[in-house]
């Protein structure tokens, strides 16, 4: 395996464990506007695309007009944004391995498809003690993930080279980005999603624990 330089990390289900304020909210909106409510674990399927898709998602399907959509869109930003932080927590392993990383000046940036003023409120509330290069969340005129403009300009900020990255993220569309930006896909088993959609996505790494990662730098 080559030499890394850098790592570009997904938040949602890599490094933040988001998924109970996450379904909280989107339940009680869906409540609020009468739909009935999921159970917490289907919201692993529903995130990781940004907030209009995880709306969409979450309606029941003849509920998915556009008025409809971003109505309960509007609702959710508002709930989430009173909410994010009651549950939502750093995964077990995730300091130390951020630490570990600082210590062997590995460049650590954030990529995820939170709206971007979000992701840098989430960063500087959980991540504000490590030296993070580079926060970006979706942002106007930039296409979100699995397109890979945001990752090409992680790697233009960083003047590093694509294949200098690992590029660390739980879903299909986090191995998808990696792939399609020449960056090393990894694939984290603690997240939203099955081993089985990393792998079909492209994942070349699995880490079990984020001690798994740390070790791809000794």
């Amino acid at each position: 395996m080559p030499n890394f330089d850098a790592v570009v990390f997904d938040m949602d289900g890599t490094i933040l464990d988001t998924l109970a304020d996450i379904g909280e909210s989107m339940n009680r909106v869906l409540v609020s506007f009468g739909f009935p409510p999921h159970p917490l674990d289907a919201y692993r399927y529903f995130v990781g695309e940004g907030s209009p898709v995880l709306v969409e998602k979450a309606l029941p399907a003849n509920a998915r007009t556009p008025s409809m959509i971003q109505d309960c869109l509007k609702a959710y930003q508002k709930d989430y944004g009173a909410n994010w932080q009651v549950h939502t927590r750093l995964y077990e392993g995730i300091a130390e391995m951020l630490d570990a990383l600082a210590s062997r000046n590995i460049r650590m940036t954030i990529l995820s498809n939170k709206y971007h003023e979000f992701t840098l409120q989430c960063h500087a509330h959980f991540f504000r003690s490590w030296p993070f290069d580079v926060v970006l969340g979706i942002r106007d005129g930039v296409p979100r993930k699995p397109d890979p403009a945001a990752a090409f300009e992680i790697a233009e900020i960083l003047q590093l080279p694509p294949s200098r990255f690992f590029y660390v993220g739980d879903t299909g569309v986090d191995m998808q980005t990696a792939v399609s930006a020449g960056m090393f896909p990894v694939g984290v088993l603690w997240g939203f999603r099955t081993e089985e959609e990393l792998v079909a996505n492209g994942a070349r790494f699995l880490a079990k624990h984020p001690r798994d990662i740390v070790e791809k730098f000794v």
